[in-house]
């Protein structure tokens, strides 16, 4: 096996990545073998930046690891990966087998993430991706088809937020997806950019598996009240409106945070957290343990 290691003097462009030829990617083999190894597919998307989406994803890929899942975790953020921060691999490098790229493993619990992101292709931590978005869809078209994944009781994918060229592809490239689980906070303002997430599953009739409120209130550590600091119960409502399931509440936890910062998800780090205890109910909901 030989190192793929990024080019250093070829600025802001990913080794994998080539303009697309004619859009005839669901008849290519190589991508529905690859795809049809993998049992369950979960597409976490939000219409709205900045609603922890990212570590909703890995907690979830997680927790589905620590019930013994081998779980993928794949990364399309191309602007802004932040997955290898999470999970404390920001200098890891993928490697190039007979089979394909092989995505970095990470042991939890009892099971296996495998994990790929464009931030492993990167010269530098710091280095930009400007693309246009043939280039992007290229690049997922790419990930999907070139990765060696293998065997996987699940994979997910932390889509960008919006619904631009990016999630469009993962939707779109994705074989048999299970669905969507959708995060969003509790405020209008985010909650009326979700609901635009929502419209864009249904258009592409991408089932919406859930909708997960994250930061949804902050527990005070020395009385005990909860005080609802972006509002109340907006995530739920928004459920109830579009006639999904509501997957639970993730309470804002400085704890989610420096965990994060440290590359350790909290379902890991701290089980017994209340936030970590509702990821582990909404793996449980998604894949029930074996």
């Amino acid at each position: 096996m030989s190192s793929k290691a990024p080019d250093p003097n070829h600025k802001n462009v990913l080794p994998l990545a080539a303009a697309p030829a004619a859009d005839n990617t669901k008849k290519q083999t190589p991508h529905h073998a690859r795809m049809q190894r993998i049992r369950h597919k979960f597409l976490v998307l939000s219409g709205k930046g900045g609603v922890g989406k990212s570590t909703v994803a890995v907690n979830l890929a997680a927790a589905l690891a620590m019930n013994g899942a081998r779980v993928g975790l794949l990364d399309v953020d191309l602007h802004g990966p932040s997955v290898p921060k999470l999970l404390h691999l920001e200098d890891a490098r993928p490697v190039v087998s007979s089979e394909g790229m092989m995505p970095i493993e990470r042991r939890m619990g009892d099971g296996t993430i495998l994990v790929m992101s464009a931030a492993f292709l990167l010269p530098n931590r710091d280095a930009a991706v400007i693309w246009r978005g043939p280039r992007k869809y290229a690049m997922i078209r790419q990930f999907l088809n070139d990765i060696a994944w293998g065997d996987l009781d699940a994979l997910v994918v932390d889509a960008p937020p919006g619904t631009g060229d990016e999630p469009l592809a993962v939707a779109e490239l994705v074989d048999a997806a299970d669905g969507a689980v959708i995060v969003t906070t509790p405020q209008d303002l985010a909650v009326q950019d979700v609901r635009r997430c929502i419209h864009f599953c249904r258009q592409l009739h991408l089932p919406i598996l859930g909708i997960v409120e994250n930061m949804s209130g902050f527990t005070c550590p020395d009385c005990g009240k909860v005080v609802r600091i972006f509002g109340g119960d907006g995530g739920r409502k928004l459920a109830e409106e579009a006639g999904v399931p509501f997957l639970g509440e993730v309470p804002i936890d400085p704890t989610v945070v420096t965990d994060g910062d440290r590359g350790t998800p909290i379902v890991d780090a701290h089980p017994e957290s209340l936030a970590a205890q509702h990821f582990a109910r909404m793996a449980a909901t998604l894949l029930p343990p074996q």
